[in-house]
């Protein structure tokens, strides 16, 4: 048994279709049961998940945390290449997305462990910049892993 304040063991590891039913549920418990959807909503979600993550794994990484063989948390890495400049002819940037960790383990080190190895693979891929949109409450976790503000970050969404 571990300590009350002893960090769990974290292994972060780059995620793949085999995961997909581990991933969907992460992602159920991101937003599923908040919204009051039923076990068959669930169902239908995993297969759709699955489906999607096949159709997407050039530009979508996941990765999953565990603990002690247990998923416990996932990220998301978004690739998207930009244009070409006459220096730089293959220019790509990296989005974080859909970052979850259990309740019981948040707080524990596994947010953080599970960013550091985002960034490594970003930090792999020579990626110019990785950007974050996150909650009030998550911006202080993202500004402890290195992420900032920037007085160029605009965005538009329709009204």
């Amino acid at each position: 048994m571990m300590a009350a304040d002893a960090a769990p063991r974290v292994t972060v590891r780059r995620a793949t279709a085999v995961d997909a039913a581990a991933l969907a549920d992460l992602r159920w418990g991101f937003r599923g049961d908040e919204d009051g959807l039923t076990p068959t909503d669930r169902d239908t979600f995993v297969e759709s998940f699955s489906v999607w993550l096949g159709a997407h794994q050039s530009t979508h990484m996941p990765f999953l945390a565990q603990v002690g063989g247990d998923v416990v948390g996932m990220a998301w890495l978004m690739i998207a290449d930009r244009v070409p400049s006459p220096s730089r002819p293959h220019r790509r940037y990296g989005d974080v997305q859909s970052v979850y960790v259990v309740p019981e383990l948040r707080n524990s080190g596994v947010g953080a462990e599970l960013l550091n190895g985002v960034l490594a693979e970003a930090r792999t891929l020579e990626l110019e910049h990785v950007t974050v949109h996150s909650s009030d409450r998550a911006v202080p976790f993202y500004e402890r892993v290195g992420f900032d503000h920037h007085r160029c970050w605009l965005r538009w969404a329709p009204s």
